[in-house]
């Protein structure tokens, strides 16, 4: 994308460094700062005007080698400031533009923003109150909000190096990118915490914080510049010692980065802050990563374990970026995937090292890639790589495509060079760009170079073209047919959309024993594989493709039968295919269900987590016809009961970290699907921990118990939950209770749920956990839909403070539906309100919308039939 397809600032003048004070912060009312920052510029061509970007900041004055600012204009829409002086500027090195300004530290959760929290113990006594909870400061700067704290250049590619210093109460701690560099005394009770320079690097990488902080130390076994490099997990005061699992992954991990990137971490010390409020999941500022509390922080006895698996890839996803991101930056926000797709792969690279017993490669097939092809299996999807004209637009793009396709395209990519060569490429592109910026074909380039093959002729399609292929199979005595097209949803592609030919590894696998599968991949439409011995196939081995196979159906049957010759990915891929199919309408439901009807003896909790999933998008479809839900509920409890019965509740000392994960699910899902003794179990567990037995509900199975109770309880249990969300102290525990409390069967608990999630009880960044529970639910869907219309002033005004809030709401809120009506009611209600922000994200409602509808309208009847041919209903 050329740089004129760019809403850029002009280039007259470069920044080299910013020397940014904060001082006179209000701690309370309106919560404003003051702020100087000087800018080593080079003007580059004769100028009698600057334009930078501001936000939200009112701009005092400016000063450019000693001439003052004789006119400031703000063009709010494009976030720019345009300083106007006397005399025209030659071009000329080395001078300094001077800007005092205002700004707010707001509640918004982007820029330099405040975070509420009720602390653990007593906080120290500057700590400022908003209404009714302390509050800790940090900041948020990517994609574009670095301008909201600070005039800046605020593009990736215009690099500087950065001094920061602050004035803070003496009892309090500031932290940023690099280590102080010293401590001077302010006015009364006030210190300014002055950091070292940074090295070259984008606005959006700057930080800062500060707050009651304490932290937890360790330091790698590797050395950096002579000596072991401290890493720290800094948490408000009372949380520290949760902060002790990501510390042990942290040191270990910048040691793996280190090695495999052939390339030492380059700054003096890696912070990692647990903050309050926090609209992602972290944050990769360099040298200063920033995670919402629930990615970073772990207690051992009270968190659920699978907050560990949740932790230990935060973190290593948010390190890879210190090199995959930080260290080399992309040149622009259209390939913002080089950044998010990396960093995802690597991340669980990294856990996969350190947890070899998690089996995480079989966990990215059943969440990475099938959240992708979900996605990305809409009209409404885009391209990996997508044209960004301005900045503000690519929040929406922070998605499933730029991190989950861009990750399983990357791990089909380094399964074809293999994982060494593709590391080896990935070396030789971070030296070569190391402090600047680069683009995919740069990537290409270098692994082009490692691996000797043409990288960019065969990843181009899966980058720059939107949407992915199914491989239909046919069969004859010997050989298989294959063809490419690509795969919708909605199973109507028309021939202008399916003109990409992509390059598709074949992954052939026949024999069971045999370790490497066939390497040969497919790049016309159609072709014929010879010699296959057809009495077990399988493509796709182990799913590194990212593409869906569309067997005939005795072959897929014939697949389930002998699915103990599947390893754990196939078996993943196979039940999500045959799924995915069926709702487009080339495969059928009663297909689906034959083959999830031969997996009552499965031991894996991956394929279990697939096949749950699976068949709880097929129940939330048909959820309509009482007479089929019963039956598809029926189904799904002679499903999963002999396995729940055999795994029991009971955690072994010592017990793998997989089978407590798979208890928590098969009890979840055989209590929400009627399961009597696991019910009665649920609920007298439940009575015991609230009478003050807390060991009587393992941490693990909290979220199954709550969830049954809630579903089975009505307003007591609702009641009961609502109040643990309260006085929880677990780190995970108010999501736990969320999540629960969308089990509700009553359209007015409903309400009272909903108000209670946008009263100020509940963090902006939580809103849409509870939402997300009660759209999965199809008993009180409805409800949830009539309630945003009803509120929708209430609802927009707390979500609308950050564009990525909202749009994340809508798309979780309102995806589940499975009719016609919906959908027009949908695009009815937004037809006259600004959706900008997350106008895209509504497009995706309405394509999932119609196609969920579709499906059920196609397949209700035979579904009903297969139910009562099998004794179900």
């Amino acid at each position: 994308m050329a740089a004129m397809d760019r809403s850029i600032l002009p280039d007259t003048v470069r920044a080299i460094n910013y020397d940014i004070e904060l001082f006179d912060l209000e701690l309370g009312g309106a919560f404003s700062f003051q702020g100087i920052v000087r800018i080593q510029v080079n003007i580059k061509s004769a100028t009698k005007a600057v334009t930078l970007n501001a936000h939200h900041l009112t701009i005092h004055e400016g000063e450019l080698s000693g001439q003052k600012s004789t006119d400031i204009s703000y063009d709010e829409k494009s976030q720019r400031v345009t300083l106007v002086f006397p005399e025209e500027f030659s071009a000329s090195r080395d001078v300094i533009l001077s800007i005092r300004y205002a700004g707010t530290m707001n509640n918004s959760m982007a820029g330099f923003y405040r975070s509420k929290y009720k602390p653990t113990v007593t906080p120290a006594e500057s700590v400022p109150m908003d209404g009714e909870h302390h509050v800790m400061f940090s900041t948020q700067f990517e994609s574009s909000e670095a301008r909201r704290a600070l005039p800046c250049f605020d593009e990736p590619n215009l690099k500087a190096t950065f001094d920061v210093s602050i004035e803070i109460p003496e009892d309090q701690t500031a932290l940023s990118n690099m280590p102080e560099k010293e401590v001077k005394h302010a006015k009364a009770g006030l210190k300014t915490v002055v950091f070292e320079r940074t090295p070259v690097m984008s606005t959006y990488l700057l930080a800062w914080a500060f707050g009651d902080f304490e932290y937890v130390e360790g330091f790698t076994k590797r050395k950096y510049q002579g000596k072991p490099l401290p890493c720290r997990v800094y948490t408000t005061r009372g949380l520290k010692e949760q902060g002790r699992f990501a510390l042990e992954n942290c040191h270990q991990v910048v040691d793996y980065f280190s090695e495999i990137f052939k390339i030492d971490y380059p700054l003096p010390k890696m912070d990692l802050l647990a903050v309050h409020e926090f609209s992602h999941g972290a944050m990769e500022n360099w040298g200063l990563v920033t995670y919402r509390t629930v990615a970073v922080l772990f207690d051992e006895k009270q968190s659920d374990a699978k907050y560990k698996n949740r932790v230990a890839y935060v973190v290593a996803h948010e390190l890879a970026h210190q090199w995959f991101g930080n260290l080399v930056t992309m040149d622009w926000w259209s390939e913002l995937w080089l950044n998010e797709g990396f960093a995802t792969w690597v991340g669980w690279l990294a856990v996969d090292h350190l947890y070899p017993d998690h089996q995480v490669w079989s966990q990215f097939v059943t969440e990475a890639v099938q959240t992708a092809q979900n996605l990305d299996s809409l009209r409404a999807s885009h391209p990996i790589e997508v044209p960004v004209r301005d900045a503000l637009e690519v929040e929406q793009i922070f998605d499933a495509i730029s991190y989950l396709k861009g990750s399983s395209v990357i791990r089909m990519l380094s399964g074809h060079l293999g994982v060494e060569t593709f590391l080896e490429g990935v070396s030789a592109y971070l030296k070569k760009h190391a402090y600047g910026n680069a683009t995919t074909n740069d990537l290409w380039a270098a692994l082009s170079k490692a691996s000797g093959k043409d990288v960019n002729v065969f990843m181009d399609p899966w980058i720059r073209k939107i949407g992915f292929p199914v491989l239909t199979v046919a069969e004859e005595p010997g050989q298989i047919g294959v063809r490419q097209s690509r795969f919708l949803q909605t199973g109507d592609v028309r021939a202008e959309e399916d003109e990409t030919l992509w390059w598709v590894p074949l992954g052939l696998k026949t024999d069971p024993k045999a370790t490497g599968a066939a390497t040969k991949a497919l790049t016309v439409k159609e072709d014929t594989l010879r010699d296959v011995d057809e009495t077990f196939y399988k493509l796709n081995s182990d799913q590194v493709g990212f593409y869906r196979t569309n067997y005939p159906p005795a072959r897929l049957e014939s697949l389930g039968k002998e699915r103990h010759k599947l390893g754990v990915e196939d078996k993943i891929g196979l039940v999500a295919d045959a799924a995915a199919l069926a709702v487009a309408g080339q495969g059928t439901t009663a297909g689906f269900l034959v083959l999830v009807e031969k997996f009552k003896d499965e031991k894996n909790k991956a394929v279990w987590s697939q096949i749950i999933s699976s068949l709880g998008n097929v129940r939330s479809i048909f959820a309509d016809n009482e007479t089929l839900a019963n039956g598809l509920k029926a189904f799904t409890l002679r499903l999963v009961t002999p396995a729940t019965e055999e795994i029991d509740w009971d955690f072994a000392p010592n017990e793998n970290f997989l089978t407590g994960q798979l208890r928590a699910l098969l009890i979840s899902t055989a209590g929400n699907a009627g399961h009597t003794k696991t019910i009665a179990e649920a609920e007298r567990r439940f009575d015991e921990y609230r009478k003050g037995d807390r060991s009587a509900i393992h941490p693990s199975l909290r979220l199954a118990v709550f969830q049954i109770v809630v579903r089975e309880g009505g307003k007591a249990a609702y009641e009961a939950v609502l109040s643990e969300y309260t006085n929880t102290t677990s780190i995970d525990g108010k999501e736990t209770c969320l999540l629960a409390l969308g089990k509700v069967q009553s359209t007015d608990l409903v309400n009272s749920f909903l108000d209670f999630q946008f009263s100020d009880k509940v963090a902006l960044q939580d809103v849409h956990t509870g939402s997300v529970s009660l759209a999965a639910n199809s008993k009180v869907r409805n409800a949830l839909w009539e309630f945003i219309k009803e509120n929708w002033d209430t609802v927009s005004k707390k979500l609308s403070a950050s564009g990525v809030v909202m749009d994340r709401y809508l798309k979780t809120c309102l995806s589940k539906f499975a009719s016609h009506d919906v959908e027009r009611d949908i695009a009815a209600f937004f037809q006259d309100k600004d959706t900008k922000g997350y106008d895209r994200g509504l497009v995706q409602v309405s394509d999932t919308v119609k196609a969920n509808a579709n499906y059920k309208e196609r397949d209700e009847a035979l579904v009903l039939e297969w139910l009562k041919a099998h004794d179900y209903i």
